[in-house]
């Protein structure tokens, strides 16, 4: 087991320039001096929210420079919707706002805001520039899996990515025709009971790495999409009842998540 540190860090909200727009950003590293790897963290449809900002301070607190760059900065700044305690998760509007502004979203912003964000972790005295990782999560996790192609991508978690076999927003070509162009090692992980992301193209996804030779893992788990959405669940009380959340998933896979990161990043 990789133990979970708890190192002292802090936080800022910071602005990530790509060529002419302004990315909102949350950045959590540590208080400490030294040279870190970086972790990209990516969001579900719900933007920078207080659940993403937790996990990023997590990664922080485990020796990484953290950052969560906004996904819907060119459609709706500012956006972030959180858990309801009256829903158990979240509210139906917040979904179907969150799933508007997704929709928006296109294949090349997405490249451009990857590598905005790679450039912006190169900027800082701190992050070892050899040592730049990703992870996302729903949205974040296809997010995640584009960000795998890049160069300057070590290590990729891939939490339950939607369309990775269907889509590319807004392209022709879906994001797995891309595999081939993964560099780094990526480690995916998804729920056996998730309505979103069929057996078939989970099943499809590992295929093509063995196919490429890629470096990876796939984990699955008896469980349903988000499982680890509230990991936090002593600040999420109400969380327990949110049939998404797996207790015995999510810690599971964090350990896994640790495990990749320390082999290639620290």
């Amino acid at each position: 087991m990789v133990e979970t540190t708890n190192i002292e860090i802090h936080t800022s909200y910071v602005k990530v320039p790509n060529n002419g727009l302004e990315i909102d950003a949350y950045l959590a590293q540590p208080s400490q001096n030294g040279t870190f790897g970086a972790v990209i963290v990516f969001p579900e449809i719900f933007g920078i929210n207080r659940n993403i900002r937790d996990i990023t301070e997590l990664i922080a607190k485990q020796g990484y420079v953290a950052i969560a760059p906004a996904m819907y900065q060119r459609t709706a700044p500012g956006f972030e919707a959180d858990f309801s305690p009256k829903d158990a998760g979240y509210s139906p509007e917040s979904y179907q706002l969150g799933l508007k502004y997704y929709q928006q979203v296109k294949y090349q912003e997405i490249l451009s805001d990857i590598q905005a964000t790679i450039t912006y972790l190169k900027t800082l005295p701190n992050v070892k520039d050899d040592a730049i990782g990703v992870i996302g999560f729903c949205f974040g996790g296809h997010v995640a899996y584009i960000a795998a192609t890049f160069p300057d991508i070590k290590a990729t978690a891939s939490f339950y990515g939607g369309g990775i076999t269907t889509s590319s927003y807004g392209e022709e070509i879906p994001t797995i025709n891309r595999t081939s162009e993964i560099k780094g090692t990526i480690y995916a992980f998804f729920g056996t009971r998730d309505s979103l992301i069929s057996q078939e193209e989970n099943e499809q996804i590992e295929a093509e790495l063995k196919k490429h030779q890629i470096n990876h893992r796939v984990f699955r788990y008896d469980a349903g999409h988000g499982f680890f959405a509230g990991f936090f669940k002593d600040q999420y009380p109400f969380i327990t009842q949110n049939p998404s959340y797996s207790t015995e998933a999510a810690p599971d896979a964090w350990q896994h998540v640790l495990e990749l990161f320390q082999n290639y990043l620290f």
